[in-house]
């Protein structure tokens, strides 16, 4: 399968407001990123949740191709407002929006939606997604009353285009958040770390979603951050430092554990952009097609077996 890359906006160096606020320069970058080769972009904004449905459903209309990448967490809509919220974005994006679930607001003044305890912030998160994927696919209303949520003739009448399948992506590396994960996630994204450490949460979420008959179905994300200098402030991502070619070497070694995302932080210039998605995502795209081709060639792995460690290391 071939690798994708995602955008997850910043602050450049010099801005004094976030990537989606200056909307003019944020249609420009739109453009730069559709055509640089990113196939989504994160919308996680610190002003709430509802700020990002706002944003999500700016981006589609300023899109043509490229997915929105939704974050999302349990607490501050009702599930169902928030299917039909949900449904009608999914609706309007044509099948390109994909639910990001955390388990956190990221606001203070959210506070008093947040449960106590770790174990109980999961666990409500785990029946707000049973909730939205029931709403997303039931033919008729249905009650609930569960530990976090009482619904009476739950309905959402206009389904979007992914039903009841809609993108979940999520992350984590407590127990209980994995098993939330092996049951729901569609793609997990990964904690930032070495190859072994990024191997072995690999082996951990592949194993809870074994549980749930799920282990094939999953799909991994990694943050990465490309500089070519000191590394920036930011969110937490692997550094991948150095010239073009060297930085696709770091990124196959990932690729080869069977890794199918790049989430890329800390490129927001229009600069930034142009020159990621020309020089690192084309040679890493090009590098891949070779390898593939390469494979139906006797001994085609032997020479790169040392590249690869070099690389992990």
């Amino acid at each position: 399968m071939p690798i994708e890359f995602t955008h997850i906006p910043g602050k450049t160096a010099d801005a004094a407001v976030p990537f989606f606020y200056d909307f003019a320069e944020t249609a420009t970058k739109l453009g730069l990123i559709e055509d640089g080769g990113f196939r989504k972009i994160v919308v996680d904004d610190s002003a709430g949740l509802l700020t990002n449905m706002d944003l999500a459903t700016q981006v589609l209309d300023r899109t043509s191709s490229l997915g929105v990448v939704l974050t999302h967490w349990a607490g501050v809509v009702e599930p169902t407002v928030a299917a039909r919220q949900l449904a009608s974005i999914d609706r309007k994006s044509g099948g390109r929006l994909a639910l990001r679930m955390i388990g956190e607001p990221l606001r203070d003044a959210d506070a008093e939606t947040r449960p106590v305890g770790h174990t109980v912030i999961w666990q409500r998160i785990d029946e707000y997604l049973v909730l939205l994927k029931r709403l997303w696919s039931n033919d008729r209303p249905f009650d609930h009353e569960g530990a976090f949520y009482s619904i009476k003739g739950g309905y959402v009448p206009r389904k979007g285009p992914h039903g009841a399948d809609l993108i979940i992506r999520m992350g984590g590396q407590s127990g209980t958040a994995l098993k939330v994960a092996g049951r729901h996630a569609d793609v997990f994204e990964l904690a930032p770390g070495s190859i072994d450490e990024v191997r072995r949460l690999m082996e951990r979420v592949r194993g809870a979603a074994a549980e749930h008959g799920r282990a094939g179905k999953l799909r991994f994300a990694l943050p990465v951050r490309i500089h070519q200098g000191a590394s920036a402030s930011g969110p937490k991502a692997v550094d991948v430092a150095g010239p073009p070619a060297q930085a696709v070497l770091s990124l196959l070694a990932y690729a080869a554990l069977g890794i199918d995302e790049f989430m890329i932080v800390g490129v927001d210039t229009p600069r930034e952009i142009a020159t990621t998605g020309r020089e690192t995502i084309a040679l890493l795209r090009n590098s891949l097609a070779r390898r593939e081709s390469d494979a139906f060639q006797p001994g085609a792995y032997a020479p790169r077996a040392g590249l690869e460690t070099r690389a992990a290391g």
